[in-house]
């Protein structure tokens, strides 16, 4: 008889803790994440979404911004007149090669410097912070400096050095020149990223374990062996993200050639952001300057997907 009570309040003292427990633990609501969510969501759907969508809408009218003025609908008109207008495949060869050059020599050059900072024991954070300054400097005060340095005359401190140095007998108008112009253009690029791919590529050479050099070095591998059959595949995948990113990137250049040659002399360095900004606003052409725009962004995913598929070939990870 005693033993069955002290079983029915042992029972009874259970479930009272069981109970409290249920009590103390708070009630999971599966809605709760979503609610968070919708803030950031709605941003996006009306700063980025919303914006896209009416630009393809526009994209299919002769838009007009005027009061009283009715926007026709002219359908697939304006993209039949960005494949025939030539000034524009003139700024999409420019853009195009503007992205190799710079693309090439801020992987190059990033890569280069990347390695020397690695090897750095002291001073690291300083030549990483010098060398990624450039990155976050605005892109209006870089291209301004950059048309002082290649200003024509004496004033320019470019044609001040060379013709001290006696590389040239007397001072280029750089800017007036396509030829000369696109050097600026090239060098204001690549300066202004390499920092940003030298700080992805420090990452990536942090990231390998030094006994591999070390058992590298153990077995008589020298210095250009660890870094051709070592450190380049090891950072295979960097150098692909690197690529797809800065070439992206490339393809979008604007504020520089806007400022610094306005996209002349007679179009020559028009690139496809300055063509398509001077159609909208400065010729009001804004469905016209849509459809340019639409243009230019399925050039870049196709490109973007010709680059996966070529270099994305055998870039599986590396185990070690």
């Amino acid at each position: 008889m005693s033993i069955n009570l002290a079983r029915s309040r042992a029972a009874t003292g259970a479930s009272s803790q069981k109970r409290t427990a249920d009590r103390s633990k708070p009630y999971y609501r599966p809605y709760v994440p979503y609610l968070f969510l919708i803030p950031g969501l709605a941003l996006y759907l009306i700063w980025t979404v919303y914006p896209l969508l009416y630009q393809l809408y526009i994209s299919f009218f002769d838009w007009k911004i005027m009061p009283g003025q009715t926007s026709e609908f002219v359908g697939w008109a304006n993209y039949e007149a960005v494949f025939a207008d030539r000034t524009f495949w003139l700024a999409m060869r420019n853009t195009a090669t503007y992205a190799v050059v710079t693309v090439a020599g801020q992987i190059i050059i990033g890569l280069t410097l990347a390695f020397l900072v690695h090897r750095v024991t002291i001073g690291k954070r300083f030549f990483r912070t010098v060398y990624y300054l450039p990155v976050v400097t605005s892109w209006v005060v870089v291209s301004f400096l950059f048309v002082y340095l290649f200003s024509p005359g004496d004033a320019g401190l470019i044609n001040f050095v060379l013709t001290q140095l006696g590389a040239i007998d007397k001072p280029v108008s750089w800017l007036a020149g396509a030829d000369t112009a696109w050097i600026a253009i090239y060098s204001l690029g690549i300066w202004k990223g390499m920092g940003w791919a030298m700080v992805i590529f420090l990452a990536a050479l942090q990231g390998i374990p030094p006994e591999l050099y070390e058992a590298a070095a153990i077995d008589g591998a020298g210095e250009w062996q660890r870094l051709r059959y070592m450190t380049l595949p090891l950072i295979r995948r960097t150098i692909f993200f690197v690529l797809i990113a800065l070439m992206i990137g490339g393809f979008q250049v604007f504020i520089s050639v806007l400022l610094i040659t306005g996209g002349g002399p007679l179009h020559r360095t028009e690139v496809a952001l300055t063509y398509m900004f001077d159609e909208a606003f400065g010729n009001l052409n804004f469905g016209y300057g849509a459809a340019l725009s639409y243009v230019l962004a399925i050039v870049i995913v196709v490109v973007s997907a010709v680059q996966s598929r070529l270099f994305g070939r055998g870039s599986k990870d590396v185990e070690y």
